[in-house]
């Protein structure tokens, strides 16, 4: 079984997940964390709960989602794994984040990326991959069918969808994404979004007013 451990990180009020089982294995997805404070209280969860992260990932690469990659490749040697057409908008946060008045790290970059469809794996615990571009150019969503939730990013979020006026967005293919990708998952799945508060997808399809199922 999959336990999810969320932290809210830096400015922008950005969800932080940790995916670990009972083995001690882990997953870190979408490092948010703003200075040493958010950092170090990542860190001491997973030394507290003597976890040991296998995986980077990040869902797409805005700034509020990329933040933590350099301290996370620095503390545990892990390269961020991401679809790589959202390359550009990695290499855009070092010109971003200063206009916004905030500091960043430069994430590294690792040599093989994640395609739009097929598997990743940590320990003995598979995440399907789900293509849901709209938001940004190649987001992918994070889909454990074992254990009945989605990582989504900024995909869908309770009662509201990502915003498409940014680089790269894209309203229609954002609806298009949720309709054909997410609302097709059982409706019992728990969707942990990139901000704000968790949802499921019946939920959503029923009273999402920015698209319904």
């Amino acid at each position: 079984m999959i336990h999810i451990k969320s932290f809210v990180c830096n400015p922008y009020q950005e969800n932080t997940y940790l995916l670990y089982d009972d083995t001690g294995v882990a997953a870190i997805i979408d490092p948010g964390m703003y200075g040493s404070n958010e950092e170090q209280q990542v860190k001491n969860f997973i030394d507290a709960e003597g976890l040991r992260p296998e995986l980077l990932l990040n869902t797409h690469c805005h700034v509020d989602h990329v933040l933590g990659n350099r301290f996370i490749h620095e503390t545990y040697g892990l390269f961020p794994q991401f679809h790589e057409g959202e390359l550009p908008l990695l290499m855009e946060v070092q010109n971003y984040a200063p206009q916004m008045g905030i500091r960043y790290d430069l994430s590294p970059i690792g040599e093989t990326f994640l395609p739009a469809s097929g598997t990743v794996t940590f320990g003995e615990n598979t995440l399907a991959l789900i293509f849901a571009p709209g938001h940004s150019p190649a987001h992918l969503c994070f889909y454990s069918a074992a254990d009945g939730f989605l990582i989504g990013g900024d995909v869908l979020f309770r009662n509201s969808i990502g915003r498409t006026d940014l680089p790269g967005g894209n309203h229609q293919q954002l609806l298009d994404s949720i309709t054909h990708g997410l609302y097709t998952l059982p409706e019992d799945t728990v969707v942990y979004p990139g901000h704000g508060p968790e949802t499921t997808i019946g939920y959503e399809k029923k009273t999402n007013p920015f698209i319904r199922g």
